[in-house]
């Protein structure tokens, strides 16, 4: 069942008075079978400086799994648990976002990945086991975690989705992972 909620997004006028441009929910929502994961699109800005400029609808973009260099991306994730993934759509997934390249070639999870980011992530409900190459811990609702361009995937290894918030903002690729 998707995830109900609304996304608020302020703007000026061209006289300086400020409004409500958007107050429904998400417009931008990309379903990933193979991962078992629904990504909301929130808000992107391109950079160096954001813009507060216009009216475009920066969230109303093609979904794609990184933020444009030197932006950010901000979206709500949710995870369903593991029980639900596709194995048989995972690249599939991967590629329908422009992602296929972050994979980790050899791991034994199809599903881990590279990310050139800093990433923000705060768990709002459920529960979701982050793991790395070397380790994995538990995050449940209120805790954070900060992806730092390492080699990642998430399980949801309950009975009940996870639901967590993402800002990714762009970063410079790690000179050993540099493409």
């Amino acid at each position: 069942m998707p995830l109900s909620f609304k996304r608020v997004v302020t703007a000026n006028s061209e006289s300086g008075r400020s409004y409500i441009l958007h107050d429904a929910p998400p417009s931008q929502i990309a379903e990933q079978p193979g991962r078992a994961l629904t990504f909301y699109e929130l808000w992107e800005t391109d950079g160096p400086l954001a813009s507060n400029a216009g009216t475009e609808d920066a969230a109303a973009r093609p979904v794609k799994h990184h933020p444009p260099e030197g932006g950010t991306r901000f979206r709500i994730v949710e995870l369903l648990p593991d029980t639900q993934q596709r194995a048989d759509a995972v690249d599939q997934d991967f590629d329908s976002i422009a992602a296929s390249n972050i994979q980790v070639e050899g791991s034994d999870d199809p599903t881990m990945h590279r990310n050139e980011t800093v990433d923000y992530n705060i768990i709002i409900s459920g529960e979701v086991v982050a793991v790395t190459d070397d380790a994995e811990t538990l995050l449940r609702a209120g805790d954070v975690l900060i992806q730092r361009g390492t080699a990642h995937t998430w399980h949801n290894r309950s009975n009940a989705p996870c639901v967590f918030a993402s800002v990714m903002v762009s970063a410079a690729p790690l000179p050993q992972f540099a493409k």
